[in-house]
This record gives structure tokens, C-alpha cells and sequence, in this order.
């Protein structure tokens, strides 16, 4: 027998306690952080470490999870030395941000309902400009396009989604992938940059 009885039984009353303990910590950090929110409804999870900058221009759904150490930039992180204001982050029902993922929203983002992010994920919603030679890149601005996930996507751990990109309904974005043209619904992408690996249909 490889595992001992104890580890065959189940959750047993520690862990249960502890969950749910846990769970209740990360309730009350949703309902402070939903404040300063333009809206939410149902249940918000907050993990510890998490970082939300400008939340006024965060919408969400119902029931959204945002796990450990994730940060949500609702503004161009350019803009804290005097550029323009981001667009902003809109997220369906249901839908989870995973540890340590990063959210950058210099134009739009939109995320939609039933989405599952895996540990790490990060979406860019600009691009620096570097077309001139002359001129310094840092001093040639950014460009800016939306980034749309549909309804009922997986986005698995350590992708790159950059701006400009949609992904189609029901879609899966393989681990370590970076996504920098639109993804077809259904279909199951993956790699450097991603490329269609098959359909889910």
C-alpha cells in the first residue's frame, strides 16, 4: 500500500475547518475590495497579495474568484508618469483569475463568463511603438488594442495573451503559450507563437 489509511479518508474535520476558514478570509478581502469596484454581484473572492490599481475601472460578474498574488492594472502603467488613462477590465460570471497572473489593461479587456486563467497568465493590452530609430523607443508612445476572451475558455498556466488578440468561445491556450493572433472558437492552440493544434469539435 503506498498511501497510508489517513491519507485515503478523505478531507476529515482539519481540513474541512481549514478550508473553509480560509475561503471565509478570502470572502471578507472581496467584500472590501468590491467597494471601490464600478460592479459587482453574488460572490467575490479576494486571495492574499492581491493587488487591484484603479478598481473604478474593474466591472465583474457573478461568483469571481481572483487567487494569490495576482495584480489588475484597470490603467496604462505608463500613466503613472503622465500618460493616458487605461480602458479598463470587464469580467463575465463565474470566471477566476489565477495566482500570480497580471492583468494589464491599457486598452480594454474583456473576459467572459465561465473563464478559467491557470497560475501565471498575463494579458497585455498595448505595444511600445519603436518604428523610428531616432527616436528613443521609451519616448514613441504605446499602441493600444482590445483584448477579448469569450465565454467558457481555459487559459492554461504561463501564457501570454498580447493586445489585439481575441479568443473564441470554448477554446484552450496550452501552457507556456504566447497568443499574438486571434484564436478561432473551439480550437485548442499552443506554442511560440501559438499555433491551432486541433478542434475541439
Amino acid at each position: 500500500m503506498i498511501l497510508g489509511d489517513k491519507y485515503k479518508a478523505g478531507w476529515g474535520r482539519r481540513n474541512t475547518l481549514s478550508s473553509l476558514f480560509t475561503l471565509l478570509i478570502w470572502f471578507i478581502r472581496g467584500l472590501f475590495f468590491r467597494l471601490f469596484w464600478r460592479s459587482s454581484k453574488g460572490l467575490v473572492l479576494i486571495g492574499p497579495s492581491v493587488k487591484i490599481i484603479s478598481g473604478h475601472k474593474l466591472s465583474v460578474g457573478k461568483n469571481f474568484i481572483i487567487e494569490r498574488g495576482a495584480e489588475i492594472n484597470c490603467i496604462r502603467p505608463s500613466n503613472l508618469y503622465g500618460g493616458a488613462v487605461g480602458m479598463g477590465l470587464k469580467i463575465g460570471n463565474h470566471s477566476n483569475i489565477g495566482p500570480y497572473s497580471y492583468i494589464g489593461c491599457s486598452g480594454y479587456i474583456e473576459i467572459g463568463n465561465n473563464v478559467m486563467m491557470a497560475p501565471r497568465v498575463s494579458l497585455y493590452a498595448e505595444n511600445h511603438n519603436f518604428d523610428s530609430i531616432d527616436v528613443p523607443m521609451k519616448d514613441q508612445g504605446v499602441a493600444t488594442a482590445p483584448i477579448i476572451i469569450e465565454d467558457d475558455c481555459w487559459i492554461a498556466a504561463n501564457c501570454i495573451i498580447l493586445s489585439g488578440v481575441r479568443i473564441g468561445k470554448g477554446s484552450v491556450i496550452a501552457a507556456g503559450s504566447v497568443v499574438t493572433k486571434d484564436v478561432a472558437p473551439y480550437s485548442v492552440v499552443g506554442g511560440n507563437p501559438a499555433k491551432k493544434l486541433k478542434t475541439r469539435t
